[in-house]
Protein backbone atom coordinates (compact mmCIF):
# COMPACT_ATOMS: atom_id res chain seq x y z
CA UNK A 1 0.00 0.00 0.00
CA UNK A 2 1.33 3.36 -1.07
CA UNK A 3 0.62 6.38 1.63
CA UNK A 4 0.58 9.76 0.44
CA UNK A 5 1.73 13.17 2.47
CA UNK A 6 2.92 16.61 1.83
CA UNK A 7 5.65 16.46 3.98
CA UNK A 8 8.27 13.72 5.34
CA UNK A 9 10.83 14.69 8.23
CA UNK A 10 13.06 12.34 8.68
CA UNK A 11 14.48 11.78 12.21
CA UNK A 12 13.07 13.12 15.73
CA UNK A 13 15.22 15.84 16.82
CA UNK A 14 15.47 19.71 17.07
CA UNK A 15 15.86 20.36 13.30
CA UNK A 16 12.77 18.51 12.36
CA UNK A 17 10.60 19.55 15.31
CA UNK A 18 11.29 23.17 14.38
CA UNK A 19 10.81 22.73 10.75
CA UNK A 20 7.68 20.81 11.73
CA UNK A 21 6.42 23.63 13.71
CA UNK A 22 6.90 26.49 11.35
CA UNK A 23 5.44 24.37 8.93
CA UNK A 24 2.47 24.22 10.72
CA UNK A 25 1.98 27.46 11.77
CA UNK A 26 2.30 28.37 8.39
CA UNK A 27 0.22 25.90 5.86
CA UNK A 28 -2.17 24.00 8.61
CA UNK A 29 -3.82 22.20 5.94
CA UNK A 30 -1.32 20.28 5.19
CA UNK A 31 -0.57 16.48 6.10
CA UNK A 32 2.81 15.82 7.81
CA UNK A 33 4.56 12.08 8.67
CA UNK A 34 7.89 12.13 10.86
CA UNK A 35 9.82 8.56 10.51
CA UNK A 36 12.14 8.06 13.89
CA UNK A 37 14.64 4.89 13.73
CA UNK A 38 14.55 5.00 17.62
CA UNK A 39 11.53 4.72 19.99
CA UNK A 40 12.01 7.80 21.76
CA UNK A 41 11.96 11.64 20.77
CA UNK A 42 15.54 13.46 21.07
CA UNK A 43 17.64 10.49 21.11
CA UNK A 44 20.63 11.42 19.69
CA UNK A 45 22.08 14.64 19.15
CA UNK A 46 19.21 16.66 20.78
CA UNK A 47 19.30 14.72 24.21
CA UNK A 48 20.49 16.67 26.79
CA UNK A 49 23.37 14.77 27.65
CA UNK A 50 24.86 14.87 24.49
CA UNK A 51 25.21 18.47 24.14
CA UNK A 52 25.94 21.56 26.08
CA UNK A 53 23.12 23.30 26.30
CA UNK A 54 25.06 25.85 25.74
CA UNK A 55 22.81 27.88 23.59
CA UNK A 56 25.41 28.94 21.87
CA UNK A 57 25.26 33.24 20.71
CA UNK A 58 29.01 33.59 20.76
CA UNK A 59 29.26 35.24 24.48
CA UNK A 60 32.12 32.55 25.31
CA UNK A 61 33.20 30.20 22.51
CA UNK A 62 36.45 31.75 21.40
CA UNK A 63 36.56 29.85 18.34
CA UNK A 64 33.92 32.51 16.90
CA UNK A 65 36.26 35.01 17.74
CA UNK A 66 39.64 34.05 16.37
CA UNK A 67 43.09 36.08 16.61
CA UNK A 68 44.52 37.58 13.13
CA UNK A 69 47.80 37.24 12.54
CA UNK A 70 48.21 41.25 13.52
CA UNK A 71 46.84 39.86 16.85
CA UNK A 72 43.36 41.68 16.53
CA UNK A 73 40.38 39.51 16.95
CA UNK A 74 37.88 38.93 14.49
CA UNK A 75 34.23 38.87 15.71
CA UNK A 76 32.04 39.17 12.58
CA UNK A 77 31.02 35.49 13.25
CA UNK A 78 29.90 35.64 16.82
CA UNK A 79 27.72 39.05 15.59
CA UNK A 80 26.36 36.26 13.00
CA UNK A 81 25.82 33.56 15.66
CA UNK A 82 24.69 35.76 18.02
CA UNK A 83 21.84 37.28 15.52
CA UNK A 84 20.89 33.92 14.46
CA UNK A 85 20.31 32.83 18.26
CA UNK A 86 18.45 35.88 19.17
CA UNK A 87 15.92 34.48 15.85
CA UNK A 88 15.63 31.05 18.00
CA UNK A 89 14.92 33.23 21.10
CA UNK A 90 11.92 35.17 19.62
CA UNK A 91 10.24 31.63 17.81
CA UNK A 92 10.70 30.17 21.70
CA UNK A 93 8.85 32.74 22.73
CA UNK A 94 5.72 32.78 20.02
CA UNK A 95 5.92 29.58 20.91
CA UNK A 96 4.99 30.14 24.62
CA UNK A 97 2.58 32.78 24.20
CA UNK A 98 0.93 30.76 21.13
CA UNK A 99 0.07 27.48 22.89
CA UNK A 100 3.46 25.76 20.34
CA UNK A 101 5.32 25.48 24.28
CA UNK A 102 4.73 25.06 27.83
CA UNK A 103 6.56 26.64 30.75
CA UNK A 104 9.46 27.58 29.45
CA UNK A 105 11.41 26.81 32.21
CA UNK A 106 11.27 23.21 31.11
CA UNK A 107 13.92 24.00 28.39
CA UNK A 108 15.49 27.31 28.76
CA UNK A 109 17.32 29.21 31.77
CA UNK A 110 19.05 31.80 32.60
CA UNK A 111 23.02 31.30 33.33
CA UNK A 112 26.50 33.49 32.91
CA UNK A 113 28.09 32.29 29.69
CA UNK A 114 32.11 32.97 30.51
CA UNK A 115 35.54 32.77 29.02
CA UNK A 116 38.42 31.56 30.35
CA UNK A 117 42.14 31.63 29.46
CA UNK A 118 45.45 32.10 31.95
CA UNK A 119 48.94 32.68 30.44
CA UNK A 120 49.98 36.09 29.88
CA UNK A 121 49.72 35.95 25.82
CA UNK A 122 45.59 34.52 26.39
CA UNK A 123 44.99 36.84 28.79
CA UNK A 124 46.03 39.68 26.27
CA UNK A 125 43.67 38.22 23.47
CA UNK A 126 41.47 38.24 26.21
CA UNK A 127 41.21 41.60 26.59
CA UNK A 128 41.34 42.49 22.63
CA UNK A 129 38.40 40.50 22.22
CA UNK A 130 36.27 42.13 25.33
CA UNK A 131 37.64 45.22 23.52
CA UNK A 132 36.06 43.99 20.17
CA UNK A 133 32.69 42.95 21.37
CA UNK A 134 31.63 44.90 24.06
CA UNK A 135 30.89 48.15 21.99
CA UNK A 136 28.16 46.49 20.01
CA UNK A 137 24.67 46.20 21.30
CA UNK A 138 24.41 41.86 20.90
CA UNK A 139 27.04 41.39 23.48
CA UNK A 140 26.03 44.80 25.77
CA UNK A 141 27.39 44.49 29.69
CA UNK A 142 30.23 41.96 28.94
CA UNK A 143 32.45 42.43 31.66
CA UNK A 144 36.43 41.92 31.51
CA UNK A 145 37.38 39.87 34.76
CA UNK A 146 41.73 39.86 35.30
CA UNK A 147 41.22 40.29 39.14
CA UNK A 148 42.25 37.49 40.95
CA UNK A 149 40.10 38.19 44.27
CA UNK A 150 36.68 38.39 41.56
CA UNK A 151 37.69 35.39 39.77
CA UNK A 152 37.53 33.25 43.43
CA UNK A 153 34.16 35.41 44.20
CA UNK A 154 32.69 34.43 41.01
CA UNK A 155 33.68 30.81 40.48
CA UNK A 156 35.10 29.53 43.76
CA UNK A 157 34.58 26.03 42.81
CA UNK A 158 37.48 27.01 39.74
CA UNK A 159 39.26 28.90 41.88
CA UNK A 160 40.13 26.39 44.83
CA UNK A 161 43.28 25.50 44.84
CA UNK A 162 45.00 27.66 42.12
CA UNK A 163 47.82 28.96 41.52
CA UNK A 164 47.10 32.66 40.80
CA UNK A 165 50.45 33.56 39.78
CA UNK A 166 49.84 32.42 36.42
CA UNK A 167 47.96 35.30 35.02
CA UNK A 168 43.93 34.54 34.69
CA UNK A 169 41.05 36.22 32.60
CA UNK A 170 37.65 36.24 31.78
CA UNK A 171 35.22 37.57 29.50
CA UNK A 172 32.00 37.49 31.33
CA UNK A 173 28.17 37.65 30.19
CA UNK A 174 24.78 37.44 31.91
CA UNK A 175 22.74 37.32 28.96
CA UNK A 176 23.75 33.76 28.72
CA UNK A 177 21.10 30.63 28.73
CA UNK A 178 21.41 27.12 29.61
CA UNK A 179 19.44 24.97 27.14
CA UNK A 180 17.61 21.52 27.70
CA UNK A 181 17.16 20.98 23.35
CA UNK A 182 15.80 17.49 24.35
CA UNK A 183 12.91 19.07 26.22
CA UNK A 184 12.24 21.84 23.91
CA UNK A 185 11.82 19.30 20.96
CA UNK A 186 9.74 17.04 22.98
CA UNK A 187 7.51 19.85 23.49
CA UNK A 188 7.27 21.08 19.72
CA UNK A 189 6.52 17.75 18.65
CA UNK A 190 3.89 17.21 20.89
CA UNK A 191 2.28 20.71 19.47
CA UNK A 192 2.74 18.83 16.13
CA UNK A 193 1.36 15.60 16.65
CA UNK A 194 -1.64 17.07 18.84
CA UNK A 195 -2.37 18.92 15.25
CA UNK A 196 -2.68 16.15 12.97
CA UNK A 197 0.90 14.91 11.92
CA UNK A 198 1.73 11.49 11.46
CA UNK A 199 4.92 10.42 14.02
CA UNK A 200 6.13 7.09 13.37
CA UNK A 201 9.13 6.14 16.12
CA UNK A 202 10.73 2.89 15.84
CA UNK A 203 10.58 3.59 11.95
CA UNK A 204 13.75 3.76 9.50
CA UNK A 205 13.92 5.34 6.42
CA UNK A 206 15.77 3.15 3.83
CA UNK A 207 15.73 4.80 0.86
CA UNK A 208 14.66 7.94 -1.46
CA UNK A 209 13.77 7.82 -4.92
CA UNK A 210 12.91 10.94 -6.90
CA UNK A 211 9.83 10.44 -9.17
CA UNK A 212 9.48 11.71 -12.61
CA UNK A 213 6.27 13.89 -11.61
CA UNK A 214 9.17 15.70 -8.67
CA UNK A 215 7.49 13.61 -5.83
CA UNK A 216 9.61 11.24 -3.49
CA UNK A 217 8.38 7.80 -3.19
CA UNK A 218 9.92 7.13 0.67
CA UNK A 219 11.23 3.11 1.47
CA UNK A 220 10.11 3.15 5.52
CA UNK A 221 10.94 0.19 7.18
CA UNK A 222 8.88 -1.00 10.59
CA UNK A 223 11.67 -1.96 12.93
CA UNK A 224 9.40 -3.99 15.17
CA UNK A 225 7.30 -6.01 12.85
CA UNK A 226 9.89 -5.59 9.40
CA UNK A 227 7.02 -4.32 7.47
CA UNK A 228 7.84 -1.92 4.81
CA UNK A 229 5.99 1.66 4.05
CA UNK A 230 6.23 3.49 0.84
CA UNK A 231 5.41 7.23 1.44
CA UNK A 232 5.16 9.22 -1.85
CA UNK A 233 6.10 12.94 -0.74
CA UNK A 234 5.95 16.38 -2.21
CA UNK A 235 8.92 17.39 -0.11
CA UNK A 236 11.37 15.45 2.16
CA UNK A 237 13.42 17.08 5.22
CA UNK A 238 16.70 15.37 6.64
CA UNK A 239 17.08 15.90 9.94
CA UNK A 240 18.54 12.84 10.59
CA UNK A 241 21.75 14.29 12.21
CA UNK A 242 24.91 11.97 11.41
CA UNK A 243 22.30 10.22 9.39
CA UNK A 244 21.67 12.75 7.20
CA UNK A 245 24.69 12.42 4.59
CA UNK A 246 24.09 8.70 3.48
CA UNK A 247 20.43 9.70 3.20
CA UNK A 248 20.95 12.87 0.94
CA UNK A 249 23.66 10.44 -1.05
CA UNK A 250 20.79 7.86 -1.57
CA UNK A 251 18.70 10.49 -2.74
CA UNK A 252 20.93 11.14 -5.66
CA UNK A 253 21.04 14.94 -5.74
CA UNK A 254 23.97 16.46 -7.34
CA UNK A 255 24.28 19.09 -4.59
CA UNK A 256 25.59 16.22 -2.09
CA UNK A 257 28.37 15.64 -4.49
CA UNK A 258 31.64 16.38 -3.26
CA UNK A 259 30.47 16.54 0.48
CA UNK A 260 31.80 14.01 3.01
CA UNK A 261 31.61 13.66 7.12
CA UNK A 262 34.34 12.85 9.40
CA UNK A 263 32.58 11.69 12.48
CA UNK A 264 33.98 12.06 16.56
CA UNK A 265 32.62 11.24 19.36
CA UNK A 266 33.09 12.68 23.02
CA UNK A 267 33.28 11.61 26.21
CA UNK A 268 32.76 14.36 29.24
CA UNK A 269 32.81 14.21 33.00
CA UNK A 270 29.48 15.05 34.84
CA UNK A 271 28.78 15.59 38.63
CA UNK A 272 25.89 15.93 40.44
CA UNK A 273 27.29 16.65 43.73
CA UNK A 274 25.23 18.69 45.42
CA UNK A 275 28.59 20.15 47.52
CA UNK A 276 30.43 20.85 43.89
CA UNK A 277 26.81 22.12 42.40
CA UNK A 278 26.76 24.83 44.50
CA UNK A 279 30.32 26.18 44.29
CA UNK A 280 29.18 26.82 39.99
CA UNK A 281 27.13 28.43 38.25
CA UNK A 282 28.36 29.37 35.09
CA UNK A 283 29.08 28.00 31.62
CA UNK A 284 32.86 28.51 31.37
CA UNK A 285 34.76 27.98 27.91
CA UNK A 286 38.38 27.98 27.56
CA UNK A 287 40.70 27.36 24.44
CA UNK A 288 41.35 24.47 22.76
CA UNK A 289 44.70 23.32 22.93
CA UNK A 290 47.49 24.06 20.61
CA UNK A 291 46.92 22.00 17.28
CA UNK A 292 43.40 20.42 18.91
CA UNK A 293 40.57 21.41 16.14
CA UNK A 294 37.79 23.63 17.36
CA UNK A 295 35.59 21.37 18.31
CA UNK A 296 38.09 20.07 21.13
CA UNK A 297 37.07 23.51 23.10
CA UNK A 298 36.73 22.30 26.94
CA UNK A 299 33.86 23.78 29.06
CA UNK A 300 32.64 23.86 32.49
CA UNK A 301 29.04 23.58 32.01
CA UNK A 302 26.15 24.44 34.77
CA UNK A 303 23.66 22.13 33.11
CA UNK A 304 19.73 22.32 34.58
CA UNK A 305 18.26 18.62 33.24
CA UNK A 306 14.36 17.68 34.52
CA UNK A 307 14.98 20.61 36.78
CA UNK A 308 17.81 18.92 38.90
CA UNK A 309 21.13 21.32 38.09
CA UNK A 310 24.68 19.32 37.31
CA UNK A 311 28.08 20.06 35.87
CA UNK A 312 29.60 18.96 32.77
CA UNK A 313 32.90 19.12 31.78
CA UNK A 314 34.88 17.98 28.45
CA UNK A 315 34.83 17.43 25.73
CA UNK A 316 37.13 14.15 25.64
CA UNK A 317 37.46 13.39 21.80
CA UNK A 318 37.02 9.99 20.83
CA UNK A 319 36.68 8.27 17.90
CA UNK A 320 34.60 5.43 15.85
CA UNK A 321 33.48 4.97 12.23
CA UNK A 322 29.71 6.05 13.18
CA UNK A 323 27.79 8.34 12.33
CA UNK A 324 25.36 8.19 14.82
CA UNK A 325 25.81 6.85 18.94
CA UNK A 326 23.23 4.38 18.19
CA UNK A 327 25.15 3.35 14.37
CA UNK A 328 26.76 1.10 12.88
CA UNK A 329 30.46 0.41 12.35
CA UNK A 330 30.50 0.86 8.59
CA UNK A 331 29.10 4.30 8.43
CA UNK A 332 31.94 5.88 7.56
CA UNK A 333 33.24 3.50 4.90
CA UNK A 334 29.56 3.23 3.11
CA UNK A 335 29.50 7.04 2.54
CA UNK A 336 32.47 7.01 0.72
CA UNK A 337 31.46 7.60 -2.87
CA UNK A 338 33.35 8.76 -6.15
CA UNK A 339 31.89 12.04 -5.73
CA UNK A 340 33.54 12.89 -2.37
CA UNK A 341 36.75 10.70 -2.73
CA UNK A 342 39.23 13.29 -2.98
CA UNK A 343 37.41 15.51 -0.68
CA UNK A 344 37.80 13.06 1.99
CA UNK A 345 41.61 11.92 0.91
CA UNK A 346 42.68 15.54 0.85
CA UNK A 347 41.46 16.13 4.61
CA UNK A 348 43.30 13.07 5.57
CA UNK A 349 46.48 14.85 4.49
CA UNK A 350 45.55 18.32 5.67
CA UNK A 351 44.00 17.19 9.15
CA UNK A 352 47.22 15.70 10.50
CA UNK A 353 47.08 17.89 13.61
CA UNK A 354 43.37 16.08 14.13
CA UNK A 355 44.54 12.82 13.59
CA UNK A 356 47.41 13.71 16.41
CA UNK A 357 44.97 14.94 18.52
CA UNK A 358 42.85 12.10 18.11
CA UNK A 359 45.18 9.48 18.66
CA UNK A 360 46.33 11.62 22.13
CA UNK A 361 43.36 11.60 23.57
CA UNK A 362 42.31 7.67 22.49
CA UNK A 363 45.56 6.99 24.60
CA UNK A 364 44.50 9.41 27.48
CA UNK A 365 43.47 7.14 30.98
CA UNK A 366 41.14 8.49 33.01
CA UNK A 367 43.52 9.55 35.49
CA UNK A 368 44.38 11.83 32.43
CA UNK A 369 41.50 12.86 31.87
CA UNK A 370 41.37 14.00 35.64
CA UNK A 371 44.24 16.00 35.28
CA UNK A 372 42.71 17.93 32.06
CA UNK A 373 39.83 18.51 34.32
CA UNK A 374 42.09 19.95 36.61
CA UNK A 375 43.32 23.01 34.66
CA UNK A 376 39.64 23.93 35.72
CA UNK A 377 39.13 22.45 38.62
CA UNK A 378 42.30 22.46 40.52
CA UNK A 379 40.89 20.12 43.13
CA UNK A 380 38.84 17.80 41.05
CA UNK A 381 38.59 14.62 42.19
CA UNK A 382 37.71 11.34 40.16
CA UNK A 383 35.05 9.91 42.29
CA UNK A 384 33.47 12.89 42.04
CA UNK A 385 32.97 12.81 38.49
CA UNK A 386 31.20 10.15 36.51
CA UNK A 387 32.75 9.68 32.69
CA UNK A 388 29.54 9.47 30.28
CA UNK A 389 29.91 9.13 26.19
CA UNK A 390 27.74 11.94 24.94
CA UNK A 391 26.71 12.33 21.02
CA UNK A 392 28.51 11.58 18.19
CA UNK A 393 28.95 14.30 15.48
CA UNK A 394 29.81 14.55 12.26
CA UNK A 395 31.86 17.59 10.90
CA UNK A 396 31.50 18.57 7.32
CA UNK A 397 33.94 17.64 5.16
CA UNK A 398 33.76 20.02 1.86
CA UNK A 399 35.11 19.90 -1.57
CA UNK A 400 38.14 22.52 -1.99
CA UNK A 401 40.06 22.08 -5.58
CA UNK A 402 41.00 18.90 -5.95
CA UNK A 403 40.66 17.84 -2.04
CA UNK A 404 38.63 18.68 0.66
CA UNK A 405 38.80 20.93 3.72
CA UNK A 406 37.19 20.33 7.42
CA UNK A 407 34.87 22.26 8.41
CA UNK A 408 33.11 23.78 11.62
CA UNK A 409 29.46 24.55 11.34
CA UNK A 410 26.26 23.40 10.01
CA UNK A 411 25.11 23.43 6.48
CA UNK A 412 21.46 23.59 4.66
CA UNK A 413 21.55 21.40 1.54
CA UNK A 414 18.89 21.24 -0.68
CA UNK A 415 17.89 20.40 -3.93
CA UNK A 416 17.60 23.18 -7.06
CA UNK A 417 13.99 22.37 -7.49
CA UNK A 418 13.26 22.47 -3.60
CA UNK A 419 12.21 18.94 -3.11
CA UNK A 420 14.08 17.97 -0.53
CA UNK A 421 16.86 19.70 2.25
CA UNK A 422 19.21 18.18 5.26
CA UNK A 423 21.36 19.33 7.40
CA UNK A 424 24.59 18.54 8.25
CA UNK A 425 27.38 19.24 10.38
CA UNK A 426 27.80 20.16 14.63
CA UNK A 427 28.03 23.39 16.42
CA UNK A 428 25.82 26.05 16.65
CA UNK A 429 23.86 23.27 14.93
CA UNK A 430 20.54 23.34 17.89
CA UNK A 431 21.10 27.18 18.76
CA UNK A 432 20.67 28.09 14.95
CA UNK A 433 17.80 25.77 14.23
CA UNK A 434 14.87 28.54 13.69
CA UNK A 435 17.13 30.33 11.33
CA UNK A 436 18.86 27.34 9.57
CA UNK A 437 14.91 25.92 9.06
CA UNK A 438 13.80 29.61 7.76
CA UNK A 439 16.65 29.09 5.69
CA UNK A 440 14.86 25.73 4.26
CA UNK A 441 11.48 27.34 4.07
CA UNK A 442 12.96 30.26 1.72
CA UNK A 443 15.03 27.86 -0.53
CA UNK A 444 12.67 25.31 -1.17
CA UNK A 445 9.25 27.07 -0.90
CA UNK A 446 9.96 30.32 -3.31
CA UNK A 447 6.20 29.91 -4.52
CA UNK A 448 4.81 30.19 -1.34
CA UNK A 449 7.18 31.90 0.94
CA UNK A 450 6.08 35.57 -0.11
CA UNK A 451 2.89 34.74 1.43
CA UNK A 452 4.35 32.85 4.26
CA UNK A 453 6.36 35.98 4.89
CA UNK A 454 3.91 38.53 7.25
CA UNK A 455 3.31 35.16 9.37
CA UNK A 456 6.81 34.49 9.80
CA UNK A 457 7.60 38.25 10.83
CA UNK A 458 4.90 36.85 13.54
CA UNK A 459 6.95 34.40 14.64
CA UNK A 460 9.99 36.28 14.21
CA UNK A 461 9.82 40.09 14.48
CA UNK A 462 12.97 40.97 13.37
CA UNK A 463 13.41 38.58 10.17
CA UNK A 464 15.04 40.50 7.93
CA UNK A 465 17.23 42.63 9.54
CA UNK A 466 20.19 42.77 11.47
CA UNK A 467 19.61 42.94 15.47
CA UNK A 468 23.30 44.79 15.56
CA UNK A 469 22.41 47.50 13.38
CA UNK A 470 19.45 48.35 14.88
CA UNK A 471 19.36 48.80 18.42
CA UNK A 472 16.26 49.70 19.31
CA UNK A 473 14.51 46.76 17.58
CA UNK A 474 17.21 44.49 19.12
CA UNK A 475 16.18 45.85 22.80
CA UNK A 476 12.59 45.56 21.90
CA UNK A 477 13.16 41.83 21.07
CA UNK A 478 15.27 41.61 24.01
CA UNK A 479 13.21 42.66 26.48
CA UNK A 480 9.96 40.79 25.14
CA UNK A 481 11.67 37.31 24.82
CA UNK A 482 13.64 37.25 27.80
CA UNK A 483 10.20 38.52 29.95
CA UNK A 484 7.74 35.37 28.15
CA UNK A 485 10.94 32.64 28.53
CA UNK A 486 11.15 34.08 32.36
CA UNK A 487 15.33 34.92 31.95
CA UNK A 488 14.92 38.21 33.39
CA UNK A 489 12.48 39.40 36.80
CA UNK A 490 10.95 41.98 34.34
CA UNK A 491 7.24 42.36 36.36
CA UNK A 492 4.06 40.97 35.11
CA UNK A 493 3.08 44.84 34.38
CA UNK A 494 5.35 44.80 31.18
CA UNK A 495 3.53 45.68 27.93
CA UNK A 496 2.95 43.12 25.44
CA UNK A 497 4.66 43.41 22.23
CA UNK A 498 2.14 44.64 19.72
CA UNK A 499 0.37 42.09 17.43
CA UNK A 500 1.36 39.14 19.51
CA UNK A 501 -1.76 37.00 21.00
CA UNK A 502 -1.82 36.83 24.76
CA UNK A 503 -1.62 33.21 25.83
CA UNK A 504 -4.78 31.39 26.07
Amino acid sequence: MTEKTDVVLIGAGIMSATLGALLRQLQPDWSISLFERLDAVAAESSDPWNNAGTGHSALCELNYSPQRPDGSVDVSKAIDINERFQVSRQFWAYGVENGLLNDPSGFINPIPHVSFVHGADDVDYLRKRYEALARHPLFEGMEYIDSADEFARRLPLMAKGRDFSDPVALNWSDLGTDIDFGSLTKELLAYLGKSGADLAFGHEVRNLTKQSDGTWLVQVRNLRTRQTRTVISKFVFVGAGGGALPLLQKSGIKEIAGFGGFPVSGQFFRSTNPELVKLHEAKVYGKAAVGAPPMSVPHLDTRVINGKPGLLFGPYAGWTPKFLKDGKLTDLFKSVRAGNLFSMLGVGVTELGLVKYLVSELLKSEAGKVHTLQEFVPKAEGPDWELITAGQRVQIIRRKGVGGVLELGTAVIAAEDGSIAGLLGASPGASTCVSAMVDVLERCFPGQYADWTPKLKEMVPSLGVKLSENQALYREMWDWTSKTLNLTGVSDNTPKRKGVAPTA
